[in-house]
């Protein structure tokens, strides 16, 4: 009669003896810079036959970590690929809903490029210069703020082509638009003094820098830079803000706008001449090692030398390469996946 009890219990025995996983494929999310990046990654993963090729989605940084944050368990994220550092108000939203072992590692650098139709005239353009173009609020004679009057190029300088603003540029979820605010637009903002003068409050001022006119002279054009190269292309009065990766696909369509005088290049860009930079990262959830398989090693594939080394196959697709040292600190990071 206890023969049923002991068969019962060697059952449950050989069925916990094998690991038991939530999903068995990684799911990462994140910026769309990045994501042709770690979709090269993924595949090439996938190709071991050993784990399943990870599902990469492309939400834009912010949308991502917002994804990321909302907690630990099977139906939320892995990775978070990001063209930003986390800021601290991510770091809480992670904290609040238990996502506290985090870590983070770079994988490269990128530049931001204000793009224009191929064989147009090449422009030459200064953050001031683009801060008038697209601020939402500028002083008049008497330093009030008023909405933004400037409709061409030639009301923001009269060295400036005679042509209509229109620039497409990603949404606010979007990492490239949080650097190209913060480096273009925040930057520009302090170059005009009548701006400057008329908020003297810090905080009031840095909010007022940041923010983009409403008009229609800038439009959001979603995640994917495809949409804004292919609005390019039709329009040769048209401008275009995206990462290096995606306008170095496409030169023999667009062409990129000096900045400041200087041309975007790789040289330029790891250099830090070229003004409009920054690195990229990806966000791991640690608490998620053991509990979704292939993460640890998925980690390995994206920081290999294969990948983002000077011959690898990211840097074919863009990902301009950290320089010798810094690579090899982040294999180390990759092996031991510091905490954030």
């Amino acid at each position: 009669m206890n023969i049923p009890k002991i068969t019962s219990i060697a059952a449950c025995c050989v069925v916990l003896s094998a690991p038991a996983f939530a999903r068995d494929q990684i799911q990462v999310v994140g910026s769309s810079t990045v994501y042709p990046f770690i979709t090269a990654a993924a595949e090439q993963f996938g190709q071991n036959g050993i784990f399943r090729t990870p599902i990469v989605e492309s939400t834009g940084t912010g949308g991502g970590f917002k994804l990321f944050c909302e907690g630990n368990g099977e139906d939320k994220p892995d990775i978070s690929n990001a063209s930003r550092k986390i800021v601290e108000s991510e770091k809480q939203s992670c904290e609040k809903n238990g996502v506290t072992d985090v870590a983070e590692i770079p994988i490269g650098y990128d530049g931001i490029v204000i793009a224009e139709k191929k064989n147009t005239v090449l422009l030459n353009l200064t953050k001031q210069q683009i801060f008038l173009a697209l601020a939402r609020k500028l002083p008049d004679r008497h330093g009030k703020l008023l909405d933004n009057p400037n409709q061409t190029w030639k009301d923001v300088d009269a060295a400036l082509p005679d042509a209509p603003i229109e620039v497409y540029g990603p949404p606010p979820t979007s990492g490239t638009r949080d650097t190209f605010i913060e480096l273009v637009m925040e930057q520009g903002c302090r170059q005009v003094p009548a701006f400057v003068k008329a908020i003297p409050d810090e905080a009031a001022l840095k909010n007022a820098c940041r923010l983009l006119r409403e008009d229609g002279k800038y439009i959001e054009s979603g995640e994917n830079y495809n949409v804004i190269v292919e609005k390019l292309i039709n329009n040769e009065h048209a401008l275009g803000i995206m990462g290096y990766g995606y306008y170095e696909e496409n030169t023999s369509k667009i062409q990129a706008s000096k900045i400041d005088g200087v041309m975007p290049t790789q040289m330029s860009i790891e250099s830090g001449q070229y003004g409009i930079s920054r690195g990229l990262f990806v966000y791991i959830k640690k608490q998620h090692i053991g509990l979704i398989p292939g993460i640890a090693e998925f980690v390995q594939e994206i920081t290999s030398e294969n990948a983002i080394g000077p011959d690898g196959y990211m840097t074919a697709k863009g990902l301009l390469p950290l320089k010798d040292e810094e690579r090899k600190a982040v294999h180390v990071s990759a092996k031991n996946l510091q905490k954030l």
